[in-house]
């Protein structure tokens, strides 16, 4: 309990002491470089110097103020630009007329903690009056700087909760587009969003498909190089490789040149900052690494120091975005009289304040620029820092409700939220056209200049602009690049070919490498039936059923239709066959009408011999009915025909079988069986049979008939036009019963064969029944397993083949006699003994 109330005795005697406390500031005050008095104050940090010294912290005695040396030129003309505009609107009779606006300047030495100093600095005041408090509130309305993304970064973190506006000129981080991280953030330059876009657009349109990437390691870099790389990957664009590192990395730079001279890539797209390019130039022309075309952004792709003759050796072709170049009139006269006579701090008259007191020596190196100005055509981000100061400007005349003749209110306290608020309502134009205004995140619309590094017929280095990108204008008009007038790596006037792997021609199909990006692939060449008709193809497109692909897999062509024909060789020679088989069975008919009277021809029925030769003929004939494109009646004619033809042919033998048979039981005693097979019997059980077979084929006809068809399952490549069965059943049914007669007639004859007579035909009726049999037994196994026409040949084969057998097996022993054994063709001959 005691120890409770000695506490919160302790804690009330130093609040009560610190209550009665003045506002004082912390050691010494930092003095801004360049300044002036005015009603309203501008603040502006600029990296006017590039080294910074270091003081020894032995921690024996105060530290000495910071030293800093090497004028970095770039900086201190957007100091002067700055100086400039803030006297040109102190002129002006339109703008603020009667207030004054002062400013504060203040040099980083591009050191983060010089630029911390300074931003104190800027938002504290240099001094405090006695007895005065702290009152919260700036002396500065707006701070214009700085330079670099990362500064600019922490710039306005620290100026934020203060509500103090921030304008730079430069910084072009798409990080900064945060506006709950930076609500008091604006910028005259537009965000790295649109140029890291207009990057991948500028390879794509270029035809590059495969490119390294070099980034500074700070936030400008890696949020830059984020963006592109997204939008290199929508735009199918492969990154061979994405490197990184910071000034002050000497290893990782050279990795980073390792890596680049290891890659297959010749196009390299460098997203770095000024220093850390001009780091990576040294080292690439120390390894003597040339032929690159680089790509590059605005913080480097225009700077003069970078190109000199060593450089561009490696450099040379280099595009990039750059800023657009704007002449401000009156500048270059102003930066070499003007300001050294009002501005700049040497020649003033100050007094004996020891607070006050100047210290030429800060500026000797500066004086050295005094009459220097060569340089003023090509400062390209002098025009953003002076809309930056027109836009404080602006915003200042709105709130304190300036009127042209009346001039502005003085009595009223402007607070940096109230400029804040004003800059978001901006919109006017300069007087070199611009219009000014900032989008929802605060920055301006994006407009760049597309220049290249060339040569000059004299020798000079120059950056000749080739192109633009606005993001202002309609999305069909963004981008212009005059590729005609570029003159690319190693100074060629073709452009150079960057890609992994060459285009896949039509007719084949990307395949990707395995681990690889995707812009790495082979060129598969499409399946047999697939296509691909544009170059570059992904997949191959399968053709539709009736179509195949062409010999070049680029179009679908209709499949060839496939049938057995009379023009081709196989159905010329099936066609000779069958025509002269049926020629031969006409002769044949011809010679026994001739000797229709001799016993030969008598013997055995003459009649069923005739319409044997009729039958036999129709067969022949019924092949060339299986040649030819098949259509509906063809379809329907070859089965029909070739069932009928071949039943009336069976029947017929089958009824001379049944003649010899009933002949020799003729002859025995008491036998009277002829009379029941006589000739009318003989036709009749002919008609019979092959009425069966009539009555089949109607059936078949009726009920499900043959038909063309495409097939298409033998063959991918072709369409096999045949005909289709429509009944399978029907036509077995067909086969089936030629087979029945066929065995039964075989039957019979072998059974007649041994009977007592010298011209015994059913030996002959055997020995065709014997191959008729063997050739169909031996169809069925060839027909089933033939593709496409070959199965019409299979079929048409077996006609041929059958008839021949029926032909020769019955007939040519006859015609034998009648033609070469005369003698023998008598009838004593014929009822002789062991004569044949």
């Amino acid at each position: 309990m005691l120890l409770l109330f000695y506490t919160l005795t302790l804690f009330n005697r130093f609040h009560t002491k610190a209550d009665q406390t003045l506002c004082q500031m912390m050691g010494d005050p930092k003095y801004p470089l360049l300044s002036k008095d005015g009603e309203a104050i501008i603040g502006g940090i600029f990296a006017m110097h590039s080294k910074e010294t270091l003081p020894s912290f032995e921690f024996t005695e105060k530290p000495q103020p910071l030293l800093c040396s090497s004028v970095n030129l770039p900086d201190f003309r957007l100091a002067q630009i700055m100086i400039f505009a803030i006297e040109e609107i102190n002129r002006s009779e339109m703008l603020l007329p009667n207030v004054s606006i002062g400013y504060q300047i203040y040099d980083t030495c591009s050191s983060r903690m010089s630029s911390m100093s300074a931003t104190m600095g800027l938002m504290n005041g240099p001094e405090f009056a006695a007895g005065e408090t702290c009152n919260g509130q700036s002396s500065i309305h707006a701070i214009i700087g700085e330079t670099e993304s990362s500064a600019t970064v922490i710039l306005s973190r620290t100026t934020g909760p203060f509500k103090i506006p921030v304008i730079s000129h430069t910084a072009s981080c798409e990080c900064l587009s945060n506006r709950k991280d930076h609500p008091s953030f604006f910028r005259t330059i537009s965000s790295d969003y649109h140029q890291s876009r207009a990057l991948a657009y500028i390879v794509k349109h270029l035809g590059w498909s495969w490119v390294g990437a070099v980034n500074s390691d700070n936030d400008y870099g890696n949020y830059g190089m984020a963006i592109f790389l997204n939008t290199a990957q929508k735009e199918g664009i492969c990154v061979e490789y994405s490197e990184k590192f910071y000034r002050t990395e000497p290893e990782k730079l050279k990795k980073v040149v390792d890596t680049i001279k290891k890659g297959t890539t010749k196009v390299i797209v460098a997203f770095v900052s000024f220093i850390e390019m001009g780091l990576l130039i040294d080292q690439l022309n120390i390894l003597n690494i040339t032929g690159l075309q680089i790509i590059g952004v605005e913080g480097w792709i225009t700077s003069k120091s970078l190109i000199t003759p060593k450089s561009f050796q490696v450099m040379g072709g280099s595009l990039g975005f750059a800023l657009r170049k704007i002449n401000l009139e009156g500048f270059s006269d102003y930066v070499v009289k003007a300001f050294w006579e009002t501005a700049f701090p040497c020649t003033q008259i100050k007094g004996n304040s020891s607070q006050y007191v100047i210290n030429c020596s800060r500026y000797q190196d500066l004086l050295a620029l005094k009459n220097y100005n060569e340089d003023v055509p090509e400062q390209r981000y002098s025009s953003h820092v002076y809309k930056a100061v027109y836009a404080v400007a602006h915003s200042l005349h709105s709130l304190l409700k300036c009127k042209e003749q009346e001039g502005c209110e003085k009595g009223l306290t402007i607070q940096p939220q109230q400029v804040v608020e004003a800059l978001k309502k901006v919109n006017f134009t300069v007087k070199f056209g611009d219009r000014v205004w900032f989008d929802r995140t605060g920055a301006a619309v994006a407009q760049y200049e597309v220049v290249n590094w060339q040569q000059d017929s004299d020798g000079s280095l120059q950056f000749k602009s080739v192109g633009y990108y606005d993001a202002s204008l309609p999305p069909d008009q963004q981008f212009v690049l005059n590729t005609e007038n570029i003159i690319w790596a190693r100074g060629q006037l073709k452009k150079p070919s960057s890609i992994c792997s060459e285009s896949c021609l039509p007719g084949t199909r990307k395949a990707a490498q395995k681990g690889r990006p995707v812009c790495c692939y082979d060129c598969i060449p499409c399946a047999e039936g697939e296509i691909s008709n544009e170059t570059d193809s992904n997949n191959c497109k399968q053709c539709p059923g009736e179509y195949w692909s062409n010999a070049e897999k680029n179009k679908c062509v209709l499949k060839a239709v496939e049938f057995l024909s009379f023009t081709e060789v196989m159905g010329i020679v099936l066609v000779f066959f069958s025509l002269f088989g049926a020629g031969l069975t006409v002769l044949v008919a011809i010679l026994f009408y001739r000797m229709r009277d001799t016993p030969i021809v008598k013997a055995n029925n003459s009649e069923l011999s005739f319409l044997l030769l009729f039958s036999l003929t129709l067969c022949f004939l019924c092949s060339l009915t299986f040649i030819g494109q098949p259509n509906e009646w063809s379809c329907m004619l070859r089965h029909t025909a070739f069932g009928i033809t071949f039943v009336l042919c069976i029947s017929c033998l089958l009824g001379k079988t049944i003649v010899v048979l009933m002949a020799f039981k003729a002859t025995l005693p008491g036998s009277n069986v002829m009379k029941w097979f006589g000739p009318a019997q003989q036709r009749l059980s002919v008609v019979a049979f092959t009425l069966i077979q009539v009555l089949i084929c109607v059936l078949w006809l009726t009920i499900s008939p043959p038909f063309p068809h495409k097939n298409m399952k033998y063959f991918k490549e072709k369409i096999i036009l045949e005909c289709s069965l429509g009944s399978t059943i029907s036509f077995w049914a067909v086969l089936g019963y030629i087979g029945l007669l066929a065995v039964l007639c075989f039957i019979l004859a072998f059974l007649a064969r041994t009977l007592p007579d010298n011209f015994n035909e059913a030996k002959f009726i055997t020995f065709s029944m014997l191959i008729f049999c063997a050739v169909w037994i031996t169809f069925i196994p060839a027909y089933v397993s033939s593709p496409g026409k070959f199965t019409v040949a299979v079929e048409i084969f077996a006609i041929l083949a059958s008839s021949f057998g029926l032909l020769f097996c019955i007939f040519a022993p006859k015609c034998y006699i009648i033609l070469l054994k005369p003698y023998q063709n008598t009838k004593k001959h014929m009822m002789g003994k062991n004569i044949f």
